[in-house]
């Protein structure tokens, strides 16, 4: 029975809960309803899907106690359902037993890092456009003499148009942008059907240097990109070489094991700068591979790769990391005893090189029924429906031998890599 003395100590020692609480309440790995849901959606069209399916339910039946896995790499936290890069979603991404947790790299008009997947991505990552720093944007907002929003296709806001301080006034929120928008309230409604805003209310962006003290707390591994930078370089007076290192020095300076960085780039130059000149960061340095946007380059003819597998690794590139469509090869007349899915060629070069493979990006598209997902594209013709993700990612983990898997939803990854990839 509540006594007076008991209500009043209620009432003036109220219960609060501290950082440390969320750590650890985060640490704890719960994976939720999806990957049953993704199992249960499963094909059974061939043997291997059959007993995949009938594997992976066994073990969601059995299985009560998940393990945090470096497998799993979150990939901007768990952007399916929360904003982007933001504390929220890093904590969700560590709640679903990643083991790798991702701060996309960017500077503000000051210098400083902060973690956005772009540097000219605020528009359609935060609130920014809905408040007065709005007109400190590369292209602001317009409006005509009704009122009406005149320029949604061309608005641009970068984090190099701000200082650090005004980027922590602002508030993440679900990617997206409505290009046709008449007004500030139509832009920012434009999250895709398949996400959710359930979680948008509150998204507290971060820095590069608050992730780092962040992931440390939670006891995961890190793995920060350096993104291009949208302004020329030099940029007042600091080279890209300097913003390569200064984002290693950021490591150094919170005594970051470089065994815990797996540093990043699509620019090959800045992985070859870490190799150089920051060997043991270089070690397991990333090189993003974004050379299918070139007209020249063909992910089924090794003639046309410059560099070739064997120069990558001649560099000391060790890790290699293209979209997951390349990695994968449809097999549409295989039997019933065969996979629909099959490593590429591609993959094998690399394999038959030595070099480690890291794939992106697990369910980062939406629903496969609708054909042409690009991040499935070279397996489109032999899956349509959700769970076939999970015949994806058997394949890349069993045949390809991936050592990490980018997923916006880390638990399916986490789910299987405890059911499979564990056992193996």
């Amino acid at each position: 029975m509540l006594t007076l003395v008991g209500l009043t100590m209620l009432l003036i020692t109220p219960a609060t809960v501290s950082a440390q609480d969320e750590i650890a309440a985060a640490s704890h790995v719960t994976l939720g309803p999806r990957p049953l849901f993704l199992v249960q959606d499963m094909d059974e069209e061939t043997q291997r899907s059959r007993e995949l399916k009938a594997e992976l339910m066994r073990c969601a039946a059995s299985t009560n106690d998940w393990q945090r896995s470096d497998f799993t790499i979150s990939h901007r936290g768990a952007p399916m359902q929360f904003p982007e890069h933001t504390r929220e979603s890093y904590l969700a991404g560590a709640q679903m037993g990643a083991g790798i947790l991702e701060c996309d790299v960017t500077f503000t008009a000051d210098q400083e890092l902060v973690c956005r997947h772009s540097q000219c991505d605020l528009h359609s990552t935060t609130n920014i456009v809905a408040t007065e720093l709005a007109q400190k944007c590369s292209v602001p907002p317009a409006f005509n003499e009704a009122g009406k929003l005149t320029n949604a296709a061309d608005v641009q806001c970068c984090t190099s148009d701000i200082s650090l301080a005004e980027y922590r006034t602002l508030q993440g929120k679900m990617e997206g942008a409505n290009t046709e928008a008449s007004s500030i309230e139509e832009y920012l409604a434009a999250t895709p059907g398949w996400r959710t805003v359930l979680y948008n209310s509150r998204g507290t962006l971060m820095t590069h240097a608050e992730s780092i003290e962040l992931f440390k707390s939670l006891g995961v591994k890190m793995t920060p990109e350096l993104k291009a930078p949208s302004v020329e370089m030099p940029f007042e007076g600091m080279s890209q070489e300097d913003y390569a290192q200064k984002m290693i020095d950021a490591y150094k300076a919170a005594d970051v094991p470089a065994s815990d960085v797996y540093a990043q780039s699509f620019n090959l130059d800045d992985v070859r700068y870490w190799i150089d000149n920051e060997p043991e960061f270089g070690n397991q340095a990333v090189y993003l591979d974004n050379r299918y946007s070139l007209d020249d380059f063909d992910h089924t003819d090794p003639a046309t790769w410059s560099p070739t597998m064997e120069e990558l690794v001649e560099m000391d590139v060790r890790i290699l990391a293209p979209p997951m469509w390349m990695l994968l090869a449809s097999n549409p007349d295989g039997g019933d005893d065969e996979s629909r899915i099959v490593p590429s060629v591609y993959a094998e070069r690399a394999k038959q090189a030595g070099l480690d493979l890291i794939a992106w990006t697990f369910e980062r598209s939406g629903p496969l029924a609708n054909d042409g997902e690009w991040y499935h594209s070279t397996t489109d013709d032999v899956i349509d429906n959700d769970g076939d993700k999970l015949l994806t990612l058997d394949v890349l983990a069993r045949d390809v031998g991936i050592i990490g898997l980018f997923s916006d939803w880390p638990a399916t990854v986490t789910f299987y890599d405890n059911c499979i990839n564990a056992k193996s």
